[in-house]
Order: structure tokens, then C-alpha cells, then sequence
């Protein structure tokens, strides 16, 4: 295996790690492990393919991505997620298959267990945040709990945005729309959290207030947290840290 096939995996330095092993003990983890083998994903107008050879996450576990753009970190979140289909390799999630189910099999899977905040946003602009962060559940076929509700109120307070939650996205900051958007991908209640960028419209204070609320998060419900990052001041946070550089070629 050449240097353009192998990951770089750097360890934090952090005790986090071997505190999850403690606390599963104590606790039922729920998180979704990840399993990615050979995975190569060609765009059309790419010359070269993104490839990521072999990238193991445990249940529970809190990952960093990180790599210069263009490298596929995008791609693989979305493979992972099951939004982007490799061209060949294998990608599970919680032992499924996700390279081998149909679309509606995929929706379905991300629906029921996996909380997404995109870079982009994807908020819809005519409904407000409040309407927003429902989405998953009313796609689930149902309204939100009294116990929903209070947990976005909450979600919201830390985030800064609970006074904002009557508003449409178009009144909202960038920095807004973000934080929006991380509590709309935790109302599911998701085993993984997929993020790319979550902090990169926000400021370093506000960029702290959402990773904790991730964190604190995936701590009292055991999921798994995946995050695509160019921040290196958050990278303490993260029990691992994988570098993707060399893998795109």
C-alpha cells in the first residue's frame, strides 16, 4: 500500500477515550459504528477519484476529519450517509450495508438514525427554525413530544438562537442558519452525527457552545459523533483525529 492509499490516524492526546470504555459500562451505548473498505467515489467532472482505503469508527466514538480541501472529506461523509453512492468499496453503518440498499432503504436509514448538519445548511426558507428542527420528526410520521419541544428550547438556549425560533432562515446570520441547523439534526435523536463544517460560520465562542452541545449530546444518548473540520482549536475535543491527506489523488 503506496502513501496515497493509507490513512494518517493522530491520537489527541485526550483521556476520552479510554473514559468511553468506562462509561459504556455503565451506560447502553446505542452509537453506530462505521466501516469503510476501499472506497473510491468518481465525479463526473473529476479527473482523479476521491479513495479512502480503511477507516474503522467504534460505537460511541468522537472523530475528527481533517485534510486539505478537496481531498474527499465532503465525499466521505456523504458515502457514509448514504446521500453519495462509492463507485466501488464497501460503507456500514451499525452493520448495514449502506452501499447496498435502495434509495428509499437509505432514506429510511438516515431518517431513523442519522442526525446530519450540512455545510450548506439545506433549511427550508419558507417554514420558520422552529418548523425546521421538526422536520425529522414530522418525516417520521409524527409531532413532536412535550419532552421534544422542552429539549429544542434548551438546545436552542445554548445555542444562542432561542429567541430566533419564529424566524424564517432568510432573517438569520450565517452563524445563525448553522446553529439552526445542528438542532435540527439532534431532534431525531440520531445513534451517528454526521457534520461537516459545523463551526465555520461561527465565531470561536460560539463555535465552543455548539461542539459541547454535540458532545453533551452524543454523551447522555451514546452516539457516535463524526465531524468534518478545518478548525484546529476544536481538535482537543475529539478522542480521534483522522487525516485524510494523500487520499485523494
Amino acid at each position: 500500500m503506496d502513501s496515497g492509499d493509507r490513512l494518517a490516524y493522530r491520537c489527541c492526546g485526550c483521556d476520552r477515550a479510554e473514559a468511553i470504555g468506562r462509561w459504556s459500562g455503565a451506560c447502553q451505548v446505542r452509537g453506530a459504528s462505521v466501516s469503510v473498505r476501499e472506497l473510491e467515489h468518481r465525479h463526473i467532472v473529476e479527473q482523479h477519484p476521491v479513495r479512502v482505503s480503511h477507516l474503522d469508527i467504534g460505537a460511541a466514538e468522537k472523530v475528527a476529519i481533517i485534510g486539505p480541501s478537496g481531498c474527499g472529506k465532503t465525499t466521505l461523509l456523504c458515502c457514509i450517509a448514504g446521500i453519495l453512492l462509492p463507485t466501488s468499496g464497501e460503507v456500514t453503518v451499525d452493520e448495514k450495508r449502506i452501499d447496498q440498499l435502495s434509495d428509499s432503504d437509505r432514506r429510511k436509514f438516515r431518517r431513523d438514525n442519522i442526525g446530519l448538519v450540512f455545510q450548506e445548511f439545506e433549511l427550508l426558507e419558507h417554514i420558520d427554525v422552529r418548523e425546521n428542527a421538526y422536520l425529522p420528526i414530522w418525516l417520521d410520521g409524527r409531532e413532536p413530544t412535550d419532552d421534544e419541544e422542552k429539549k429544542l428550547i434548551e438546545r436552542s438556549r445554548r445555542c444562542g438562537i432561542e429567541q430566533l425560533l419564529h424566524r424564517k432562515p432568510r432573517a438569520l446570520s450565517q452563524g445563525e442558519r448553522q446553529r439552526a441547523a445542528v438542532c435540527r439534526a439532534l431532534m431525531n435523536s440520531p445513534t451517528l452525527i454526521l457534520a461537516d463544517e459545523p463551526t465555520g460560520s461561527l465565531d470561536s465562542s460560539s463555535g465552543r457552545a455548539v461542539l459541547d452541545l454535540l458532545f453533551d449530546e452524543a454523551d447522555l444518548s451514546g452516539a457516535t459523533v463524526v465531524v468534518v473540520t478545518h478548525d484546529s482549536t476544536i481538535l482537543d475535543g475529539f478522542d480521534r483525529v483522522v487525516d485524510l491527506a494523500g487520499e485523494a489523488s
